[in-house]
């Protein structure tokens, strides 16, 4: 089976970092990522930007050039960003905007809606957002009326569990990713998800995993419904 690994990310330290609550990672490059994954039938992946690289495209682009046209781009970008930028990075292979609510380095979600509308119609993106899902009570009704969502780490709470589930049942999608990130059991959690919607998941290995107590390795990778990690939301 080819894996489309739909999370990871790159932190080539020739582009510039920015501490994020005092917290700077340790390189990982595109060649510690082709490495790591040298085991894997790779068909391609999204390199999705931290919250320590903010708004800096110039990592993004050089990674991308260096592991070919199977690969994408999530990126993060003020809503001030003009048209000629989007659609030059469409061009490089960017296919996604996030906002990182759970760490900041990203656009306010006072921008969400509107932003994702615009991506969306100027380049055809969806929005990515990392948030734990207990806040999503509170971004339901917007989520709802967006083109095209995804959410990071399966929402990494328990106690949102209810409301992801329900918006996975509207068409949200959801990244199988950052299992030790989450406070629940993952093993429990995706079939509930695969049942109500199964092109909703999308699995990603979430390397290096940074801050995260625990990272997949070697035989940690889970492809559980078998669709997982083959479409792109």
């Amino acid at each position: 089976m080819k894996l489309f690994d739909a999370h990871f990310h790159i932190i080539d330290p020739r582009f510039p970092l920015i501490p994020n609550h005092g917290y700077l990672p340790p390189a990982f490059t595109c060649e510690d990522y082709l490495q790591r994954m040298q085991g894997y039938s790779l068909a391609g992946g999204a390199v999705v930007s931290g919250s320590f690289q903010a708004f800096d495209q110039a990592y993004l682009l050089a990674a991308l050039r260096r592991l070919g046209p199977t690969f994408v781009g999530v990126t993060q970008l003020p809503a001030s960003v003009g048209d000629a930028e989007l659609l030059g990075l469409g061009a490089a292979g960017v296919r996604a905007v996030r906002f990182n609510l759970k760490r900041g380095g990203s656009e306010d979600s006072r921008h969400l809606e509107h932003f994702a509308r615009r991506v969306h119609e100027l380049v055809g993106w969806h929005v990515e957002l990392y948030v734990d899902a207990r806040e999503l009570p509170d971004l339901y009704p917007t989520l709802l009326k967006l083109p095209a969502v995804s959410i990071d780490h399966l929402g990494l709470s328990a106690a949102g569990l209810p409301t992801l589930l329900k918006l996975v049942e509207r068409g949200v999608c959801v990244k199988a990713t950052g299992f030790g990130r989450v406070d629940f059991d993952v093993r429990k959690a995706l079939p509930t998800l695969f049942a109500a919607n199964p092109d909703a998941l999308l699995f990603g290995t979430d390397l290096p995993s940074t801050r995260a107590p625990g990272s997949l390795s070697g035989h940690g990778l889970c492809l559980g419904g078998g669709r997982i990690g083959e479409r792109q939301c």
